[in-house]
C-alpha cells in the first residue's frame, strides 16, 4: 500500500494503459482522479479498480482534453474532491496514419492537440499542486518518440514532443522536488490502433509482425507498461527523473540486417 494517501490523476483512464494504470495504483492503495471522455467506461474501470481493493473510491470526471474548459474543471474537480494531487499519469493519447505526402493539416492538427498540447495544458494547471506535495508526473510516450517510423509522421513528431518536454519539465521542476518521467512502449495490445482504423485481420496480421520487430519476440500488454508507470510514480524510483524509459520488448535497440 506505497500509494496510501497518495492521489493520483489518470488521463485516458477509460481503456488500455490508462485503465491498467488505475488497476496498478488501486492495489497500491491510491485515491485515484480517473479522467476520461468515456464515462460508462471510467465507470466500469472504477469498479475493476474496487474490485482490486475494496477501499477504493476511484473519483470519475469526464472531459475533452482539447477543450481548455473540461482541462481545468478535471484539474479543479480533483483538487475539491481530494484536496491535494501526488502523481499526474498524462495516459490519453490517439493514433493516426499518414505520410507527409497524405497526413493534412487537419490530422496533424488532431494528434498534436491530444497528444501534445493537451499534456501541456494539464501539467501547467496541475504542477503547483505537484510542488505542494513534492509529487512527480509521469507521461505516456512511445518508442515512436525514439525511433522513427515511416507511415505514422504526426503521431512520431507528437511523441518525440513529448519525450522533450518531459526532460524541459525535469529539469525546470527538479529544483522543486517533482520528478518527471516518461515511459516508451512498443506495441501494445490496445484498442489505439483499431481506433485509428485499423481492420480485424489487419490489426492481427500486425500484431504477428511483432514477434518480428520486438526482440523478445511478441507484443506488450498493457500491465507490463502500467507497472513500470507505477514504479516511476513510487519513491523506489525516488532519484530518477528527465528519464524515457523504453517499455517495448527491445524494439528501441534494434536495427534491420
Amino acid at each position: 500500500m506505497q500509494f496510501a494517501g497518495k492521489v493520483v490523476l489518470i488521463t485516458g483512464a477509460s481503456s488500455g494503459i490508462g485503465s491498467a494504470t488505475a488497476k496498478q495504483f488501486s492495489k497500491k492503495g491510491a485515491s485515484l482522479v480517473l479522467a476520461g471522455r468515456n464515462e460508462e467506461n471510467l465507470n466500469r474501470v472504477a469498479s475493476e479498480c474496487v474490485a482490486e481493493n475494496s477501499s477504493s473510491q476511484p473519483f470519475v470526471v469526464t472531459g475533452e482534453l482539447t477543450n481548455e474548459n473540461d482541462t481545468k474543471n478535471i484539474i479543479e474537480s480533483a483538487i475539491k474532491q481530494f484536496g491535494r494531487l501526488d502523481v499526474l499519469v498524462n495516459s490519453a493519447g490517439i493514433l493516426e496514419s499518414g505520410t507527409i505526402e497524405n497526413t493534412s493539416l487537419l490530422q496533424y492538427d488532431r494528434v498534436m492537440n491530444v497528444n501534445v498540447r493537451s499534456i501541456y495544458h494539464l501539467t501547467m494547471l496541475a504542477v503547483p499542486h505537484l510542488i505542494k506535495s513534492k509529487g512527480n508526473i509521469v507521461n505516456v510516450s512511445s518508442v515512436n518518440g525514439i525511433r522513427a517510423f515511416p507511415g505514422v509522421l504526426a503521431y512520431c513528431m507528437s511523441k518525440a514532443a513529448v519525450d522533450q518536454f518531459t526532460r524541459c519539465t525535469a529539469l525546470e521542476l527538479a529544483s522543486k522536488q517533482v520528478r518527471v518521467n516518461s515511459v516508451n512502449p512498443g506495441v501494445t495490445v490496445t484498442n489505439l490502433h483499431t481506433r485509428a482504423g485499423m481492420g480485424p485481420e489487419q490489426y492481427q496480421a500486425f500484431l504477428e509482425r511483432s514477434k518480428e520487430t520486438h526482440a523478445l519476440g511478441r507484443p506488450g500488454t498493457p500491465e507490463e507498461v502500467a507497472r513500470t508507470i507505477v514504479f516511476l510514480a513510487s519513491d523506489d524510483a525516488s532519484f530518477i527523473t528527465g528519464a524515457s524509459v523504453p517499455v517495448d520488448g527491445g524494439r528501441h535497440a534494434m536495427c534491420p540486417r
